[in-house]
């Protein structure tokens, strides 16, 4: 917001205007453009006057230090730098009124910098509760002159209770005083002309509570507000000393009647004294609800004022606080905690860069929206997402999973779902780009026999590798359906060794934990200064051993140029809404470790009849660089796929490569889609899943499985960073700008300058080259 500041206390000054700079640095630091425009010296008890028939002469201040009182004054403006934020822009005084000082910001200074949306008046040094000091408030006179000009204003007052000016507690009420002035834009109420907000000063004010209040109407009873004084005394008095003075006498008896009675006029001078007990003892004995009783009870009072001194009725009770900034109507609560820091990082920084702050409130936890129906953005870990709400207010709130996509993540639920597609569309190509895959149950090893009757795949491989040595057998590789980062991922080839696999498994397992399916089994993988290489079993937790899948192994496309290790590629896949879904471009390919040795070649990994044993060197296969301790060559293990420079991967393969994963991704969710039970997109959900795929020889693409919230780090933190940078703004590109068929969520995108920083009008709908999404699916479920 463009906010205009006046005050009637003048520039900097710890004695007598200690609030005004840091109200006006808190101003600047939640990003509101602000004008000053002060009176250039004390002009408190002075309410809405001008000087009539007087030529305004202004200065220009330049604020030093925070509470040091070196600021400078300047007959002319001093130069701004070009292209500044106006935050180093001179300070106007003008030797006149708060009222002029409102009327001369308003039509005659800060032209340049747009339309004034609000105009605060203080923050004043003292309460301005009740009539009484209502009344004589320059501070509110500052306010009304901006009301009846038909600019939304705020008189706002501190209410001291010690002359030390802590520095802390002037910080939180400024704190306090930007959220609440804020809140008033956004829920502005129609009868109100301008607010008056007192808000003490006193240690925790940003916790205590903020009341709807009307004016206190009271009287002074103690006789006259002046004193008498020598004629020749006090003329050369400076104003802000006489401020303090007055300021000081708070609460005192003054005002002695004099016992000389003459006759005839005296020559006398008076000075402004007036007694505050009147106006204390007035609240002491008002009812609870007025401005005065809520000061006088720690509570920051907010009176609702027409431009003629009578408070708006109907306005009362406890005012809660809202976390709005302006008054965009598209404007959209967002709550960021992902749960790892490298992509919480990289997601804020994306989110900040690519969507004007105009649209959005940033809150800093979720408790702090305002209401379950206020628009909402969540982008945080699926056990901290309120789908409760998510489901309930399908039109404003916006989360960054679905609830249920099992159908999708878990590997034995993943092989059901293709299996299930392709009964009924038995020429998918899901057949050709998914291994055969084979999902068992089993509880204990001893079980395992039992467990494979009517595995026929694995059993009928088993015979066919009878007699046959390692390397010319049909291989498999076994996952455990609910793990993920590659544990427990092993190689088998015979029925002995898979059970070998599940019998270690057992044995590794301590006694004392046998039985409880949630501690963890101590792997054997080795760290960094371990020497046992060979035994890379993956650290697994009990409850995942009971649903497993065994897939076929796919011998992969080995490129001599990255010395002949195996890589997986990993894709991106963001699914929007009830359904679209699209690839980003930009994939990843994972390499192992150690180049690549075709299973059972190895001599020292077989068993003396033969048989491989449960402990062979799982790197040379493994892709995933979670598991990955130190790599044993000195090219990077993550590297974007289309900066592989190879003989064997030419521009034609590689396009072949990329538009499978687009055609069987997309089939891969219309088969999700036909399994409601076990996946259901909402509305109002995005979601972006890692999709892992394998290249054979003969260039044909494997899926591998499919993550729920990957491991953006384990892609990369240096190579694979880019990657996910532009990931994410292409995700919050299409979910928060649109697509070109649709608005984004929120309806972010509208107005020529939105398009300009997007791309502008040509560019609109062309998903692909604005956010590097490919869209290779657009589904109507009939849950929009």
């Amino acid at each position: 917001m463009h906010i205009l500041v006046t005050n009637d206390d003048g520039p900097p000054s710890s004695q007598s205007s200690p609030y005004i700079h840091s109200f006006v640095k808190t101003l600047q630091a939640a990003d509101h453009a602000v004008s000053v425009i002060l009176p250039h010296q004390q002009r408190s008890w002075i309410g809405k006057a001008h000087f009539a028939a007087q030529v305004v002469k202004p200065t220009y201040f330049r604020p030093g230090r925070l509470h040091q009182d070196d600021g400078t004054t300047h007959a002319k403006p001093l130069q701004t730098a070009a292209g500044s934020d106006g935050a180093d822009e001179d300070w106007v005084l003008v030797d006149s009124t708060p009222a002029t000082a409102a009327q001369l910001g308003l039509f005659h200074f800060f032209q340049d910098r747009g339309p004034v949306d609000l105009v605060v008046s203080g923050p004043n040094y003292g309460r301005n509760t009740t009539s009484l000091f209502s009344l004589s408030s320059g501070t509110i006179g500052g306010a009304l002159e901006a009301a009846i000009c038909r600019k939304r204003a705020i008189a706002l007052s501190y209410a001291f209770f010690s002359r030390n000016h802590d520095p802390d507690i002037i910080a939180a009420a400024s704190r306090m005083s930007v959220k609440l002035l804020e809140h008033l834009m956004n829920d502005w109420d129609d009868g109100v002309d301008l607010y008056s907000v007192n808000v003490p000063l006193i240690e925790g004010i940003e916790g205590k509570k903020v009341m709807y209040t009307y004016a206190l109407q009271n009287y002074w009873a103690s006789g006259s507000s002046f004193t008498e004084i020598e004629a020749d005394h006090g003329e050369d008095e400076d104003p802000e000393a006489k401020e303090m003075v007055i300021r000081e006498q708070q609460g005192t008896d003054q005002g002695e009647e004099s016992s000389a009675k003459k006759r005839g006029h005296q020559h006398r001078h008076f000075t402004w004294t007036p007694n505050f007990s009147d106006v204390y003892q007035s609240v002491e004995t008002s009812e609870p609800g007025n401005d005065g009783w809520a000061v006088k009870e720690g509570l920051v009072s907010v009176t609702p004022l027409k431009a003629n001194f009578m408070h708006v009725p109907g306005l009362k009770g406890e005012l809660k606080l809202s976390f709005k900034s302006n008054m965009n109507p598209r404007r959209f609560y967002a709550f960021i905690d992902y749960e790892d820091f490298y992509t919480h990082t990289i997601i804020s920084d994306v989110f900040s860069s690519l969507v004007s702050s105009n649209d959005y409130c940033m809150i800093p936890t979720v408790a702090n929206l305002p209401s379950p129906a206020s628009p909402f953005l969540q982008i945080s870990s699926y056990e901290s997402i309120l789908f409760q709400q998510l489901q309930s207010h399908p039109r404003t709130a916006l989360a960054n999973s679905y609830v249920i996509r099992k159908a999708l993540i878990r590997k034995h639920y993943l092989a059901h779902t293709v299996r299930s597609y392709l009964v009924k569309n038995p020429d998918s190509e899901l057949r050709d780009h998914v291994p055969v895959t084979v999902d068992f149950e089993v509880d204990y090893a001893e079980f395992l026999d039992e467990a494979l009757v009517e595995a026929y795949e694995l059993n009928g491989s088993f015979m066919r590798n009878e007699g046959k040595d390692g390397s010319n057998r049909e291989w498999w590789i076994l996952k455990p359906s609910m793990s993920d980062g590659g544990i427990g991922i092993q190689l088998f080839s015979t029925a002995q060794e898979l059970r070998d696999i599940f019998t270690k498994w057992e044995a590794d397992q301590p006694e004392s934990e046998v039985g409880d399916d949630h501690e963890r089994v101590q792997s054997a993988i080795p760290d960094a200064e371990s020497s046992d290489t060979q035994n890379l079993d993956s650290g697994i937790i009990t409850s995942q051993l009971r649903y497993f899948v065994a897939q076929t192994y796919i011998p992969p496309l080995l490129l001599p140029e990255y010395q002949i290790r195996k890589f997986h590629i990993r894709t991106y896949v963001l699914s929007v809404g009830a359904i679209r879904v699209y690839v980003y471009k930009q994939m990843l390919a994972l390499l192992a470790e150690m180049p690549y040795r075709t299973p059972g070649t190895v001599v020292d990994s077989l068993s003396s009849n033969g048989d491989t044993k449960a402990s062979m060197d799982m790197r040379p296969h493994l892709t995933n660089t979670c598991l990955q301790a130190t790599s044993a060559s000195t090219t990077p293990t993550v590297l974007p796929l289309y900066s592989l420079t190879s003989s064997l991967l030419t521009p034609p393969l590689l396009s072949s490569i990329t538009n499978q994963i687009y055609t069987t991704t997309s089939t891969l969710f219309r088969a999700a889609v036909a399994q409601p039970t076990n996946f259901q997109p909402l509305p109002n959900a995005f979601e972006v899943f890692g999709v892992d795929w394998l290249v054979d020889p003969e260039g044909k693409v494997h899926l591998l499985e499919v993550n729920a919230f990957p491991d953006f780090k384990q892609s990369g933190p240096e190579e694979g960073r880019g990657v996910v940078e532009g990931l994410w703004r292409g995700v919050l590109g299409v979910v928060l700008m649109g697509d070109g068929k649709s608005e984004g969520f929120f309806g972010v995108l509208h107005g020529e300058s939105t398009e300009r920083k997007y791309g502008g009008k040509e560019a609109k709908g062309d998903v692909e080259r604005k956010w590097g999404m490919k869209e290779v699916l657009d589904l109507d479920m009939g849950r929009g």
